[in-house]
């Protein structure tokens, strides 16, 4: 990690942070990207049009990213082949669901809502998280 400034995540977390209240105030629903790309696969009738929103603006602000600061994501998703990125993206959506939310429901949600079961929740995916770092880049050998 070169040349570190907290401007950007505080920014970005202060977007999060800004994104989860103005859904909550103005739909009354909570920002858990996992329920609310669930919730429209499901179809649920009258929900998909917020739901189709949130996630392209997801979207949309990754790809205005790029446009603005290039070398934001690195070239072919850090060298991993598409087979292991699209598996580790069902392990994550499988471990959203088993976990009956994601990092950002419990995380960013549940926690400011004072959520014990999200306080658990979000204690085991950083406890997690800190073990699948330390076996990768201690125990493996994987790039840091």
């Amino acid at each position: 990690m070169h040349d570190f400034t907290a401007t950007g995540p505080l920014l970005g977390g202060a977007l999060i942070g800004l994104s989860a209240s103005l859904l909550l105030l103005f739909n009354g629903r909570v920002a858990g990207v996992s329920g609310i790309l669930g919730g429209l696969l499901v179809r649920k009738p009258g929900d998909a049009a917020w739901r189709a929103a949130f996630l392209a603006g997801l979207l949309l602000g990754g790809l205005a990213l790029v446009a603005v600061h290039p070398g934001a994501f690195p070239p072919g998703a850090g060298g991993r082949s598409f087979g292991l990125v699209a598996a580790a993206g069902l392990l994550v959506g499988y471990g959203a669901r088993l976990g009956n939310g994601c990092t950002s429901g419990h995380g960013v949600c549940g926690l400011s809502r004072l959520s014990v079961r999200s306080l658990a929740a979000t204690a085991a995916f950083m406890a997690t998280a800190a073990v699948t770092v330390a076996l990768g880049r201690h125990v493996l050998g994987a790039a840091r």
